[in-house]
């Protein structure tokens, strides 16, 4: 009887070695296909391992992250939702959490989650603060981006945002008196005479826009660039930035200027929209089929 308990315990143990081997080559395999933009097979690694463990967090949480990267925002929404119900506290969860609901543009969900995230690292608020915005709480993000400044918390990307609302209410108080100035018909020298006075974001708006008409590429990347100095916050100018350099066959460095020019997108399905196009070509210029056929996924789906 002894011989054969001993015998069984060790064959269990046998199993369990073998099913853990089994589940670190899967989920490894998972990784290295996330790695390389195989979404879809990343999903079939980890389904074999839910096979073995279906309740593991990495597990539901790679689940999550392949999902969304394929847009199927109810599933990345689903996984998550398991993964959170077995750690609800755990941090980097809760960050994805809100990377799933912006990706719906459901920002009131993602604000009470962030708020969630805050409470565990209060650094977290800069994050809060552009949600704010994006959901059109303008009041509550001045009120977040004071206390952050008192609090001595103050970041490039919040001078950012807080350019973005203190230029907000100009445009506001200057469409309520009227001063828009009819730059609609002027020619582009008059144009950036006119700018070289006033320094106008609107007139640069406008310059740009003539230049591309014009397929005046080198000069849109030259005049977006200065202008970035002194309108960092515009998202605008990092698109036409992207833009030329996709028309000038840089698409590497496209894609630097349009990643990071997308944050400052607020409210604007068109613009987003215009970037995940510009992305598109510049990664199927390079070859990332599969890059490629996301953004432009992302694309049409912000169009509809």
């Amino acid at each position: 009887m002894v011989f054969i308990s001993v015998f069984s315990f060790a064959q269990k143990i046998n199993t369990q070695e073998e099913n853990n081997l089994k589940f670190q080559t899967y989920f490894f395999e998972a990784l290295k296909q996330k790695a390389i933009k195989n979404y879809n097979k990343a999903i079939e690694s980890l389904e074999l391992c839910s096979e073995i463990d279906s309740s593991n967090v990495s597990v539901l949480f790679e689940f999550s992250k392949n999902h969304l990267e394929l847009n199927n925002y109810f599933e990345a929404e689903l996984f998550i939702d398991k993964a959170l119900a077995l750690e609800p506290e755990n941090r980097y969860l809760l960050q994805h959490k809100v990377a799933v609901l912006k990706a719906q543009r459901n920002f009131g969900k993602a604000i009470e989650m962030q708020k969630e995230i805050v409470q565990l690292q209060p650094k977290e608020n800069e994050e809060l603060v552009f949600l704010y915005i994006q959901n059109q709480n303008f009041d509550l993000a001045e009120d977040l981006i004071s206390k952050m400044e008192e609090n001595a918390m103050s970041t490039l990307k919040l001078k950012s945002f807080k350019n973005y609302l203190d230029n907000r209410k100009l445009l506001q108080q200057n469409e309520e008196k009227n001063q828009d100035i009819a730059y609609k018909n002027m020619d582009i020298e008059s144009l950036k005479k006119t700018y070289s006075k006033s320094k106008e974001y609107k007139i640069m708006q406008e310059i740009l826009s003539e230049e591309a008409k014009e397929e005046l590429f080198e000069i849109v990347y030259a005049d977006s660039k200065a202008a970035l100095e002194l309108f960092p916050e515009q998202p605008y100018l990092y698109k036409m930035n992207g833009f030329a350099l996709n028309k000038l066959g840089k698409y590497k460095e496209a894609i630097a200027v349009l990643s990071l020019g997308i944050d400052f997108v607020i409210d604007n399905s068109a613009m987003e929209a215009d970037f995940y196009e510009q992305l598109s070509i510049s990664h199927e210029k390079l070859g990332n089929k599969s890059e490629a056929l996301k953004y432009r996924q992302r694309a049409a789906a912000l169009k509809k």
